[in-house]
């Protein structure tokens, strides 16, 4: 025991001296247990090293020799221990391993992540879905029958997987643009419902959220739900003053149940493109990682109310009265409890047999519903992203209840115009102008084929959009395959715009089948976009355009008067400043640091390798000359300086892989 105590005081006492000269050295930090590792290693390797060089005791030489040997075997053993420090580093580097804190905070989360895990894969292989996780492929099932029985069996895999992956098979639903129609149809099948959770758990969240009990804050409430979804449960309530409304609450413990459903999408995703050809060229990575902020957002209600805002705000909803959005209640609303105005009416998927009896017009609602989608995206900004038959409601006026809005989307106010541009182009038959504002939608590569673009985009004008021509899934199939084709990259936002114009697609054919959506969107094009090209609107952006420039072009005849001014005496010059910013600067510097410390350490080896091939000269022992001791010392130095130069190819200074 006495001899372990004595041992671990020598090291704590050895690395006070060695953390300080390695780090020095090596010129990055190491964590205190590489390094207590390495000051153990040193101090054990003295001894042996020692031994090698000056011989069993006793030391018969000088003084001056024995110092001198002294200093070359702590050297050597230190250079041991550098050695360590950069292999570990090369084989262990820093911060891939978690810290012990991180695994005792995370190791019940990571036990109950891997018994989901777990259960989502015995899911899987139960329906039959384990050969396409690992990337193969089951005979039979290119065909059709084969399809709609991969289709069928994805369905019934992600509906008892529950909440998370029941909208995951949602969202996927309305990406016909990645996954086959057949595919898409099935999960359009599923349902967001649940059994509804007790109405004493329901009870303790609105009394948590709200601050009071129920019937405190509202003047009635039912306790039996009108809907149970599996993220929130609606109740019917009434406010002080009378109105009446509905109460949106957040299941007890979802938001716990999808952050670790989420783990695993990701998981799986990052599965399916390492071993799926299909997974890597869907992007299912990004595909997740996007779903993943639309889950947290939608278990956040205070986005939702925000979007509720925003969207009544509206030009596309605000100047129509054939539209409705749910007003809002904020004093009764959190970030899990949402009281919005009731709106009586029937869902739309289910309200053709309802309009032909009370005599409305379908073309007309369905014109309604795409010019409202169309001024969201073009005008607003700001577009419902899921407009499927469910979120909307015919009320009992023969208006539209728009609810939901928990998922929209933005656009910037470039992409928007460049939208417009598109539609005009569009419009107009012009593929040119199409492909101009194309180009400005989408993420371009540095070399395109312009040309072929072009004619790519005409072959899709004459295809899909001509009049008569019936728009379906086909035509997004059809333009993302033009816009993968020619490298393009499609921004998340704008993917939003691609699937809000396939859904409402489909919306609207549920209540108009022959609804002419070609010609609605020319229509809406002439009405709208062409709004920019009126006498008032150019004199307006005229007016804009001109305040903008005025304090320049006030500036510019005294500029233009000192330049001319300075050429004609011969004092116009023109200054450059290469590398002008920091970060090219530190790059360069530690570039020209790396390869002096090579050529260092290589002169060094060079000049160790002569001298300890040189004969002769003064003996500092029987064994060893002061040549050889030289080159020693010299080769100590050279190792020090290579490790350096690697320890900086594993890891820059900051600490960070390269």
């Amino acid at each position: 025991m006495d001899v372990l105590i004595l041992g671990l005081i020598n090291i704590v006492v050895f690395m006070v001296i060695f953390v300080p000269v390695a780090q020095r050295l090596l010129g990055v930090r190491f964590g205190l247990v590489r390094l207590a590792l390495g000051a153990g290693l040193t101090l054990a390797m003295f001894n042996p090293i020692s031994r090698g060089l000056v011989g069993p005791p006793p030391f018969e030489g000088s003084n001056g020799a024995a110092i001198s040997l002294l200093v070359l075997t702590t050297l050597c053993s230190v250079l041991s221990g550098l050695i360590f420090l950069v292999l570990s580093e090369a084989l262990v580097p820093t911060g891939s391993l978690p810290r012990a804190r991180d695994l005792r905070r995370d190791l019940a989360g990571r036990v109950a992540r891997t018994k989901r895990y777990l259960q989502i894969l015995r899911i899987a292989i139960r329906h039959g879905l384990g050969p396409y996780l690992r990337g193969r492929r089951r005979p039979g099932r290119e065909n059709a029958a084969g399809q709609a029985e991969l289709a069928r069996s994805l369905r019934l895999a992600l509906d008892e997987a529950g909440v998370t992956f029941v909208k995951l098979g949602q969202v996927l639903s309305t990406r016909s643009d990645i996954i086959p129609v057949s595919v898409a149809n099935e999960l359009s099948r599923l349902q967001d419902q649940a059994s509804p959770a007790p109405w004493s758990e329901v009870e303790a969240v609105l009394t948590e959220e709200l601050g009071a009990r129920p019937h405190q804050v509202y003047a009635g409430f039912d306790t039996e739900p009108l809907a149970a979804a599996s993220v929130a449960q609606v109740y019917a309530a009434r406010l002080p003053e009378g109105a009446d409304v509905v109460v949106k609450v957040q299941r007890p413990g979802v938001a716990a149940v999808v952050e670790r459903d989420l783990d695993i999408v990701r998981r799986l995703a990052r599965l399916l493109e390492r071993n799926t050809d299909w997974g890597r060229s869907m992007g299912v990575r990004a595909l997740a990682d996007g779903f993943a902020d639309a889950m947290r957002e939608e278990l956040d209600f205070t986005v939702e109310a925000g979007n509720m805002t925003t969207v009544a705000a509206g030009r596309s909803v605000a100047s129509t009265n054939d539209l409705v959005v749910p007003e809002l209640y904020p004093r009764a609303s959190t970030a899990r409890v949402l009281t919005m105005q009731r709106l009586h009416g029937i869902g739309l998927g289910n309200a053709a047999q309802a309009i032909a009896e009370r005599g409305l017009d379908a073309a007309r609602l369905g014109r309604v519903l795409f010019d409202c989608l169309l001024g969201q995206v073009a005008i607003d900004g700001v577009f419902h992203a899921d407009p499927h038959p469910g979120n909307f409601l015919l009320l009992t006026d023969g208006r539209i209840g728009m609810l939901d809005l928990g998922s929209v989307g933005r656009l910037d106010p470039a992409t928007r115009e460049a939208l417009q541009r598109f539609l005009l182009a569009i419009d107009h038959g012009d593929p040119v102008a199409a492909t101009d504002a194309l180009l400005e939608i989408v993420d371009r590569p540095d070399v395109i084929d312009e040309r072929g673009l072009e004619r790519a985009v005409g072959r899709f004008m004459t295809r899909h959009l001509s009049a008569g021509v019936t728009l379906g899934p086909a035509m997004f199939n059809d333009l993302f395959r033009i816009i993968t084709s020619h490298d393009l990259g499609v921004p998340p936002e704008v993917a939003a715009v691609f699937r809000a114009l396939a859904t409402i697609e489909g919306t609207i054919s549920r209540i108009s089948p022959g609804f002419d959506l070609v010609t609605a969107s020319r229509q809406f094009a002439s009405a709208h976009v062409t709004d920019r090209l009126a006498p008032e609107a150019l004199r307006r952006t005229a007016t804009e355009e001109l305040a903008t420039l005025l304090p320049m072009l006030r500036r510019l005849p005294r500029r233009i008067d000192r330049i001319a001014a300075a050429a004609e005496s011969g004092r116009l010059g023109l200054n450059v400043r290469l590398l002008a910013d920091d970060r090219d600067r530190r790059h360069i510097t530690t570039l020209l640091h790396q390869v002096l410390l090579a050529i260092l350490g290589a002169t060094a080896g060079l000049m160790a390798v002569l001298l300890l091939g040189t004969p002769g000269g003064p003996h500092v022992t029987e064994t060893i000359t002061l040549f050889q001791l030289f080159g020693y010392n010299l080769l100590v130095i050279c190792a020090v300086l290579v490790l350096r130069v690697l320890v900086l190819v594993f890891r820059l200074p900051d600490g960070s892989p390269p």
